[in-house]
């Protein structure tokens, strides 16, 4: 069922304790998140009896970006009678490019405009964070930690999202899930905190942590992070894979100097195996300095998570086989080689 009158708006009710506030699969396909100005189009359509319009809609990005999102906007209009053109995810996109145009009549499709831009704006703009992360850490592989920082009903289609745009793993499990890999991450600072002893939560990790799985210890809890990371290297050998720098901001954070020093001093006790991982308020600036420094991987939280939405526009271009446009647009659709029959 979608709604298409005002009288369906009207009688949906929601449950009186419902448990969160996000839409449910079956509501945003019902059209629930649209505004509510589309459902009053519909009415006055009816009413002058054009529910037979056939249009041609174009979006277009404001800004540049990764395309992102494709995926979920098929999904919403997988029962609507329409045609559907798109780039294809991971693409480029330039500013003011079309990036995906819907053909079909207007009352079949139109309510879904708002979805269809959130799901656009918001899966873009987390890919091209990611993308931006990727192209600074080069070959180095890069994390995204920033399910902590979003609602968590949005958590997966970020980090998702973020693998489309080149980074190597996500922390997410349910986001892990949807992609078929497994979930990246280590252990907190609570384990630490809780046990009292960073080196005897080495011990124990690699005790009960399934052997494919690399022994990456956090070193920035009770110590000087050189020590710390001396101190675990000495417990595991050559069981350590790696050791995670999460310096706060309080200490003046993770430091292309720190970075340096924790490398230098591993490589003279003979720990030249041990890779550093950093994480921690990152960004391609922040991720290019400590890669020179001596990082291995990158954990990338906000910077990703926090990334503002890439505006996206739709336009009815053509109606009924004649071009048309708002003002200051130029009416009939834009060619796009690059666009591709996706429905």
């Amino acid at each position: 069922m979608r709604i298409s009158r005002l009288d369906d708006v009207e009688k949906f009710k929601i449950e009186n304790e419902r448990l969160f506030f996000s839409a449910q699969h079956e509501e945003i396909k019902m059209g629930l998140t649209t505004d509510i100005y589309f459902i009053k189009t519909l009415e006055v359509l009816r009413y002058l009896k054009r529910e037979d319009a056939y249009v041609k809609a174009e979006i277009f990005a404001r800004r540049e970006g990764i395309f992102c999102g494709l995926p979920e906007v098929l999904n919403l209009l997988k029962d609507v009678d329409c045609k559907v053109y798109s780039l294809e995810e991971g693409e480029n996109f330039s500013a003011k490019e079309v990036v995906m145009r819907i053909e079909g009549r207007y009352v079949d499709f139109g309510i879904y405009e708002t979805p269809i831009l959130g799901i656009l704006a918001s899966s873009s703009a987390w890919a091209t964070a990611a993308r931006r992360c990727k192209e600074a850490a080069g070959q180095k592989p890069i994390l995204c930690f920033g399910a902590r920082h979003i609602h968590p009903s949005v958590a997966p289609v970020m980090e998702r999202a973020a693998k489309v745009g080149g980074a190597d793993g996500v922390s997410c499990i349910l986001a892990a899930k949807i992609l078929g890999i497994s979930a990246s991450g280590t252990i907190p600072h609570a384990a630490i905190l809780i046990v009292g002893s960073t080196e005897e939560v080495a011990i124990a990790y690699d005790k009960v942590i399934p052997e494919d799985s690399p022994r990456i210890i956090l070193v920035d809890t009770f110590k000087d992070e050189a020590q710390e990371a001396l101190d675990v290297a000495k417990v595991l050998k050559e069981k350590l894979y790696g050791i995670r720098l999460d310096t706060p901001s309080e200490r003046g954070g993770v430091t292309p100097e720190l970075v340096y020093e924790v490398r230098k001093r591993l490589d003279l006790e003979g720990f030249e195996h041990v890779k550093i991982f950093v994480s921690g308020g990152l960004d391609p600036e922040k991720i290019k300095i400590l890669s020179e420094a001596g990082a291995d991987a990158f954990g990338v939280g906000s910077y990703i998570s926090s990334a503002s939405p890439i505006d996206m526009t739709m336009d009815v271009k053509e109606v009924d086989g004649k071009p048309i446009a708002k003002r200051g647009r130029i009416p009939g659709v834009i060619e796009n080689k690059r666009l591709k029959r996706v429905k």
